[in-house]
């Protein structure tokens, strides 16, 4: 349980609302201009009762703040309900018959329980009812995904769902308190048996405080129950009706600080056209839509430009929600997704903030200590039912016992003499003190009342065998809530078990829980400006469109400046912005790219010499200026060349005709200067004097391959060391990538590529030998086949099938060990025995072409495949050279010459 006394409340401080104001208190004295006290009688004023305002309005405010707090915006923790959702509950019950009500007749019959206007009632019961646990409902109840209200009160009706008669009401465990005019009672918390404010979340704002659960999956919340009372760990998760991603990385157990966030499913449909599945929670279709324009109006998103026909976003939501985004012409697919959760609602921030009730005051708790104060508290209404329904069994054994004893032993007939009722209770009471002792309580005068209340009828009809064989069941029902009532948490598991399996069906989670990769809006925003250069003057900016254009650029990028005078410096992109005269080189910059080298020969002006460096620049402060040079003034850069990929061209250095130096032109490569980072001085390149310096030839990359990772769980590549190595990747390498629905693909290794974990069977780097096993079902031959075939095509970023296209068929293993081992569970015949088999494809089939049907499987049905670990196959060991013989050559035989021991 939690302690009260532990937890996190609202600052106690201040007075606490409801406290009294002393009637003795002493006020300040209040004063006139002239200095003279108030209390002074004058002739043109007398003050009476004097009150301070300050005073007033603290206490006032501090008992509305109280009033919301309580009565209106934060949920108490026994029952997870506020005031109006309570008081709505309680007015159904009181109004329930099984049949369906017209809204508007509840919100009538709430309002003698709340009494706030039929807006916020109807408000809190549609609310209610969206989330579809409390209430069954007819009509139109509106829709939280496309933001549709529902229909008008007297449209819509609504009923007690069989799920709320179970676990939210019990006349006899419920607490009761007068209603706001004293007229009715109605309960101070409901016994809620269930985490119904986990399951429902709950939002509110009250004066200086606010609440927002988030909420969770009903089969969940049941586990962790279980979990609690067997006091093991739990971990809670949100869970939306809308579906979706969750990143639950930061989400803290719910507490104050943490934070989710949550993605709307894209799906790629084509190269041209993406659609929105599903929407984030809190997010309608409307505003995601909206949100999409406002971006793609921004330049940060590039969509198609809507025509009369055929819209740029088009709303398909029904039954499933569809949003379709259609892209303009050769922009990728995979950035635009990206994109679409850098800039739109398709992803959101959602912070928790669990502030509920307890014991009449505000506390900040976590996820995990409401569960456990639900599901202790679930325990104890179990016990207490259990109790009750314990002496409701001993009262009704105690009374068949009184009645057997009255009837069998005529104790009826011996007070027919008697003249006053006074007698006739004093002759039951001393016809019964022989059996008294048997009794666990003492017989009190209503227990005789009522035997005498029996009828002359019933003791005609009294059949003692059929009284012994209800007594014998109430024993044994008495004796079960015994039971129950000794292991009682054996009993409450068995209750949570219960309710899972009456109402867990069809609630399984909707919401995804993956892991985001954090997407760099600089990578992903659309290049919605040109860029422009004024060198001679050092302006750059995409509002110069009459000066050099250099490249296309989003307004969110930076740009990296290059000077004459050895300068480097990085500045965000804007319309006109002043970086220094005489400038050498301008470009978008990318932070940490390591792969972008600058090769540089700069000559100091205060020894001559002319120095030649290699250096990327990986992260800078923005408007810093950077000198590359040793810092002497006048220095300059006599040659400049920018390298994406590392590359070390030959340069000719051509010298003065008055140099001493013997060789006045010779070529020098830059391949042999190191790379290191921008403040390095470099290599002396000549100490003499440099007329010209040309580039004679371009260079390779002296970088090698790049190092690739995939992490499975985000389904990015990165260069972060996260995830599986895929291998070192050159310009030329891809990656192949086999879906199991029977597709492949080869991609490009860029790192904005996005793979579906869900849906791939294997991804790695293309080697042209790698061989793919597969075992499918074709649907036209009606028959399971095995095939193995190599990778033929070149095309990147289009899947092929290499099951067929036939509707039906579907693909059940493939994988790409080289030596692989499939389990086939199979049937010979028609509904003859399950069989099992390992299956080798290496001796089944030789490789064919990937649109090969393959070999067919001699089985009447497979009933499931599964791919085993594959093969150890040892290498064979080098064969030993046979000496030559001196006198005479052992002769070749069959048996040798097929072991190749002669050549």
């Amino acid at each position: 349980m939690i302690d009260e006394e532990n937890l996190d409340p609202m600052d106690e401080s201040a007075e606490q609302p409801g406290d009294p104001t002393p009637a003795d208190a002493e006020l300040p004295p209040v004063t006139e201009p002239d200095g003279q006290s108030a209390d002074s009688t004058t002739e043109t004023q007398v003050l009476h009762d004097q009150t301070v305002v300050s005073g007033l309005y603290e206490n006032y405010f501090l008992d509305y703040a109280s009033y919301v707090i309580l009565e209106r915006a934060v949920p108490a923790v026994e029952d997870g309900l506020k005031p109006v959702q309570r008081r709505i509950l309680h007015a159904l019950r009181e109004m329930d018959d099984g049949r369906f009500n017209k809204v508007a007749n509840v919100i009538g019959q709430t309002m003698q329980y709340h009494p706030h206007g039929d807006a916020s009632i109807g408000e809190a019961l549609v609310n209610i009812g969206q989330k579809e646990l409390l209430f069954d409902t007819q009509g139109s109840w509106g829709d939280v995904r496309t933001g549709d209200g529902a229909a008008a009160p007297r449209y819509i009706e609504v009923r007690l769902s069989k799920f709320a008669h179970d676990t939210v009401y019990n006349e006899k465990t419920t607490e009761w308190q007068l209603t706001y005019d004293g007229r009715k009672r109605e309960p101070v918390t409901l016994p809620v048996k269930f985490p119904l404010l986990l399951a429902q979340g709950v939002e509110g704002i009250a004066v200086g405080l606010s609440t927002k659960v988030l909420p969770h999956n009903f089969n969940e919340l049941i586990d962790a129950s279980i979990q609690v009372l067997k006091d093991k760990p739990v971990q809670l998760f949100p869970d939306f009706q809308t579906g979706g991603l969750i990143d639950v990385s930061n989400y803290n157990d719910g507490h104050r600080g943490g934070k989710v966030r949550v993605r709307a499913r894209i799906e790629e449909v084509d190269k041209k056209t993406l659609a929105i599945r599903d929407v984030p929670y809190g997010v309608t279709t409307s505003q995601l839509i909206d949100s999409i324009v406002k971006a793609a109006e921004l330049g940060k998103i590039r969509i198609k430009a809507p025509s009369r026909n055929v819209a740029a976003v088009v709303d398909n939501t029904a039954r499933d929600v569809e949003i379709l985004v259609h892209l303009q012409p050769g922009v990728s697919p995979d950035v635009t997704i990206d994109a679409l959760y850098a800039f739109t609602d398709c992803e959101v921030s959602i912070s928790p903030n669990a502030c509920v009730i307890i014991g009449d005051k505000p506390h900040f708790v976590s996820v995990s200590d409401i569960l456990k104060v639900n599901t202790h508290q679930t325990v104890n209404l179990l016990q207490r039912e259990l109790e009750i329904r314990r002496g409701e069994l001993m009262e009704r054994l105690l009374y068949s016992s009184l009645e057997k004893i009255f009837i069998e032993n005529r104790i009826y007939r011996k007070i027919e003499e008697c003249e006053t009722f006074e007698a006739v209770l004093q002759t039951i009471d001393k016809a019964l003190k022989p059996f008294k002792k048997q009794f666990y309580r003492e017989i009190v005068e209503d227990d005789l009342i009522r035997l005498t209340e029996i009828k002359i009828k019933r003791i005609s009809k009294y059949d003692g065998f059929k009284a012994e064989e209800l007594m014998r069941k109430l024993e044994q029902e008495l004796a079960e809530v015994e039971d129950n009532l000794a292991n009682i948490t054996r009993y409450a598991i068995a209750y949570f078990k219960d309710l899972q399996k009456k109402y867990g069906k069809g609630r399984e989670r909707k919401t995804e829980i993956r892991g985001f990769n954090t997407i760099a809006a600089s990578v992903v925003a659309a290049a919605n400006q040109k860029l422009y250069v004024d060198r001679e003057n050092g302006f750059v900016g995409y509002g110069l469109k009459k000066d050099e254009y250099v490249s296309d650029c989003s307004d969110i990028d930076d740009v990296i400046v290059f000077r004459r005078d050895g300068v480097c410096v990085v500045t965000k992109v804007q319309e006109k912005v002043f970086v220094g005269k005489d400038i050498l080189y301008v470009s978008v910059f990318k932070k940490n790219d390591e792969r972008k080298i600058y090769n540089l020969v700069y000559l100091d002006a205060k020894s001559g010499i002319s120095m030649i460096k290699r250096f990327p620049i990986t992260g800078v402060t923005r408007d810093r200026e950077y000198d590359l040079t040793m810092g002497s003034p006048k220095s300059k850069i006599t040659y400049f060349s920018a390298n994406e990929n590392g590359e070390a061209e030959v340069i000719t250095v051509n010298l003065t005709a008055q140099s001493s130096a013997k060789i006045k032109q010779f070529d020098y490569d830059f391949a042999s200067v190191g790379i290191k980072n921008r403040s390095a001085q470099g290599n002396i390149l000549t100490k003499y004097p440099v007329r010209k310096l040309t580039q004679k030839s371009g260079g390779v990359s002296t970088l090698g391959g790049v190092d690739i990772w995939y992490d499975e769980h985000l389904g990015r590549l990165n260069r972060d060391e996260r995830g599986r190595l895929l291998g070192k990747f050159d310009a030329k390498d891809s990656i192949l990538v086999i879906y199991k629905d029977g597709q492949y693909e080869l991609t490009n290794f860029d790192l904005t590529n996005r793979y579906e974990p869900n849906e791939i069977q294997s991804l790695n780097r293309f080697e042209p030998e790698t061989v793919v096993s597969a075992v499918y079902y074709e649907a036209n031959q009606k028959a399971w086949y095995v095939k193995r075939f190599k990778v033929e095509t070149t095309t990147l970023d289009k899947k092929f099938s290499f099951i067929g296209d036939v509707k039906g068929s579907k693909n059940l293993a493939v994988t790409t060990d080289h030596h692989p081992r499939i389990e086939i569970v199979h049937q010979v015949k028609d509904r003859g025995p399950v069989e099992k088999m390992v299956l080798e494809p290496e001796g089944f089939i030789e490789i064919r072409g990937w649109k090969a049907l393959g070999n067919k499987l001699p089985f009447a049905r497979v009933k499931d495949v599964k791919l085993l670990e594959p093969k150890v196959v040892k290498e064979a060991p080098a064969a030993v050279q046979t000496p030559v013989l001196a006198e005479a050559e052992e002769p070749e035989t069959k048996e040798t010459a097929q072991l190749g021991l002669f050549s």
